[in-house]
């Protein structure tokens, strides 16, 4: 959506981190970018009138447990709502989303478990280093897409890790 203006950002107040971060993000030549809080799954549907009132073109969730838990939920609303979105966790994207771009969570976990046998054979949490995940996937759901009547280029889709149709 290369000609896209509005941009919604959803976030859990509760997460003040999220918040925070969604909160303070420079602004883009030409991207109006509105943040909507969201603290229960019920909330979402007004959230999402809402938006689409102000003339929001695309959302993105932040990676609350809030939006996890409820992914089929929050996908479906979304779609219903016309929205196109991208969301933190491939998940998503498997749950009926348009996109997403994430880390890996099976690597993450992965990585936490060397961690905890670090720590378990006697590592100091304090001598481990802070690592960033190194691996991310682009999903892209076309079922989602030509529902929401968006033709995804070929060259975007060549990007993708994985396409969902």
């Amino acid at each position: 959506m290369p000609q896209i203006s509005r941009v919604g950002i959803i976030v859990n107040p509760d997460d003040t981190i999220d918040t925070s971060a969604a909160r303070s993000l420079p602004a883009a030549p030409g991207l109006t970018v509105r943040v909507f809080e969201v603290r229960a799954l019920n909330d979402l549907e007004a959230l999402l009138t809402s938006a689409v009132r102000e003339s929001v073109e695309g959302l993105v969730f932040s990676n609350d447990p809030l939006f996890m838990t409820h992914r089929t939920d929050v996908a479906a609303m979304t779609a219903r709502a016309g929205l196109p979105a991208a969301y933190g966790f491939r998940e998503f994207a498997v749950a009926g989303g348009l996109m997403s771009y994430a880390s890996n969570l099976p690597d993450i976990y992965r990585r936490s478990a060397t961690l905890v046998d670090k720590i378990l054979k006697g590592a100091s949490p304090a001598d481990l280093p802070i690592e960033r995940p190194t691996k991310y996937e682009l999903v892209i759901n076309l079922k989602a897409a030509k529902a929401l009547g968006l033709n995804i280029s070929r060259d975007f889709l060549l990007r993708a890790d994985e396409v969902i149709e």
